[in-house]
C-alpha cells in the first residue's frame, strides 16, 4: 500500500521512528511522498534515498553523534569563546559535521541534489527568520533564484535541523537580489509537524492516505508547562512556539491519522550522549505505538 508520511522534529528522540518504520515495512506500506522537520527531515530524506529501517538503525546506532558538536577553535578561554561564538555566529556549534554526515549517507545511495529524487517526493520545512516565514524545500528555492534540481539535499536538511543558538543558522543567498540573504533555522519554530503539506490547496483533499509520526502524546495527554520562574517561562515559551500551530491543526482534524509516540520528557532533543539502552527503548516504543495504531487505522 502506498502512503504519504510526515515526520515531526525531535532530535535524538527520532530513534523511535526506526521502530515505527519496522512495523510499516512488515505491513508492506511504502512511502510515495515524505515530509519532515528537523530530525524528521533527516528520516524523510534517508527514506527517499532508499534506506530501510534496518539500514537506519545501523547507521544511527554506529554514529557517534557527539561529533555534531563541532565548536569553533579559539585561543580564548572556553567559556568566553563559547559565548562570543554564540553572539557573533549565532550558535554554539557550526553544524558542518552534521551536514557532512548527511551528505555522505545520501551519496552512498546516489543522492546528492533534489534532481536525484522523484519530483515532489520530499518536502523539508525550515524557518526563514529574515523574511519571517516558513520555508518549504525544495519548493521555495526559486524565490531565491535557485534551481531546486541543483540544490544539495543534505544542505536543505541541515537548514531544517538548525536548532536556534545550538547550531549556527544557514545563510541562504538571494541570487535575484545581490547582497541579500536570509538566516535559516530549524523548521520546528514555525511547523514542527507539517501534516498540512499533503493537503491539496484547491480541493482541500489528499492525493492518497497520509500517516503522521509525532514524538509527543496526544493533545489531551500533554502535561501543562510548569512556570515558577524566568527559566520555566522560557522553556514554556519555546515549547509553545514549536507545538502550538501544529497542535491546533491536529486537534481540529487530523488526530486519527497520527501515530503519537509519547517520549519520556527526561530525554531531550539535544541529548547527544543518549545511552544504548535508551536508544533501544525508543525503538521499541515506536514499534509498540505503530502496531497499536495500525490495528485500528483504516
Amino acid at each position: 500500500m502506498k502512503i504519504d508520511g510526515v515526520f515531526a522534529g525531535g532530535g535524538v528522540k527520532a530513534f523511535s521512528f526506526v521502530g515505527a518504520l519496522q512495523v510499516m515495512e512488515e505491513k508492506s506500506m511504502e512511502f510515495e511522498r515524505v515530509a519532515g522537520t528537523s530530525a524528521g527531515a533527516i528520516v524523510a530524506a534517508l527514506i527517499k534515498a532508499g534506506y530501510t529501517s534496518a539500514d537506519l538503525f545501523e547507521i544511527l546506532d554506529t554514529l557517534n553523534i557527539e561529533v555534531f558538536k563541532d565548536e569553533r577553535m579559539s585561543w580564548l578561554p572556553f567559556t568566553v569563546a563559547k559565548w562570543l561564538h554564540m553572539y557573533f555566529k549565532l550558535g554554539l556549534y557550526k553544524g558542518d559535521e552534521l551536514e557532512a554526515w548527511l551528505r555522505t549517507a545520501l551519496e552512498a545511495k546516489g543522492v546528492s541534489t533534489f534532481a536525484d529524487l522523484p519530483k515532489g517526493s520530499i518536502k523539508i520545512v525550515a524557518s526563514d527568520l529574515t523574511r519571517g516565514r516558513i520555508l518549504v524545500l525544495p519548493d521555495d528555492l526559486p524565490q531565491f533564484g535557485i534551481l531546486p534540481e541543483k540544490f544539495s539535499v543534505a544542505r536543505a536538511v541541515r537548514m531544517s535541523c538548525s536548532i536556534p543558538f545550538f547550531f549556527e543558522p544557514v545563510k541562504l543567498y538571494d541570487r535575484r537580489n545581490r547582497g541579500q540573504f536570509s538566516y535559516i533555522v530549524d523548521g520546528g519554530l514555525l511547523s514542527n509537524f507539517p501534516l498540512w503539506l499533503f493537503v491539496d490547496k484547491k480541493t482541500k483533499k489528499r492525493r492518497r492516505p497520509v500517516i503522521g509520526f509525532k514524538l509527543t502524546p496526544n493533545i489531551n495527554q500533554i502535561p501543562p508547562n510548569e512556570i515558577k520562574n524566568a527559566l520555566g517561562m522560557y522553556r514554556a515559551l519555546f515549547e509553545t512556539i514549536i507545538n502550538a500551530h501544529d497542535t491546533r491543526y491536529i486537534e481540529a482534524e487530523e488526530a486519527k491519522d497520527i501515530i503519537f509516540i509519547p517520549i519520556n520528557q527526561d530525554i531531550k532533543a539535544t541529548n547527544f550522549s543518549i545511552s544504548e539502552e535508551e536508544k533501544e527503548e525508543l525503538v521499541q516504543l515506536g514499534r509498540q505505538k505503530t502496531t497499536k495504531f495500525l490495528q485500528k487505522w483504516s
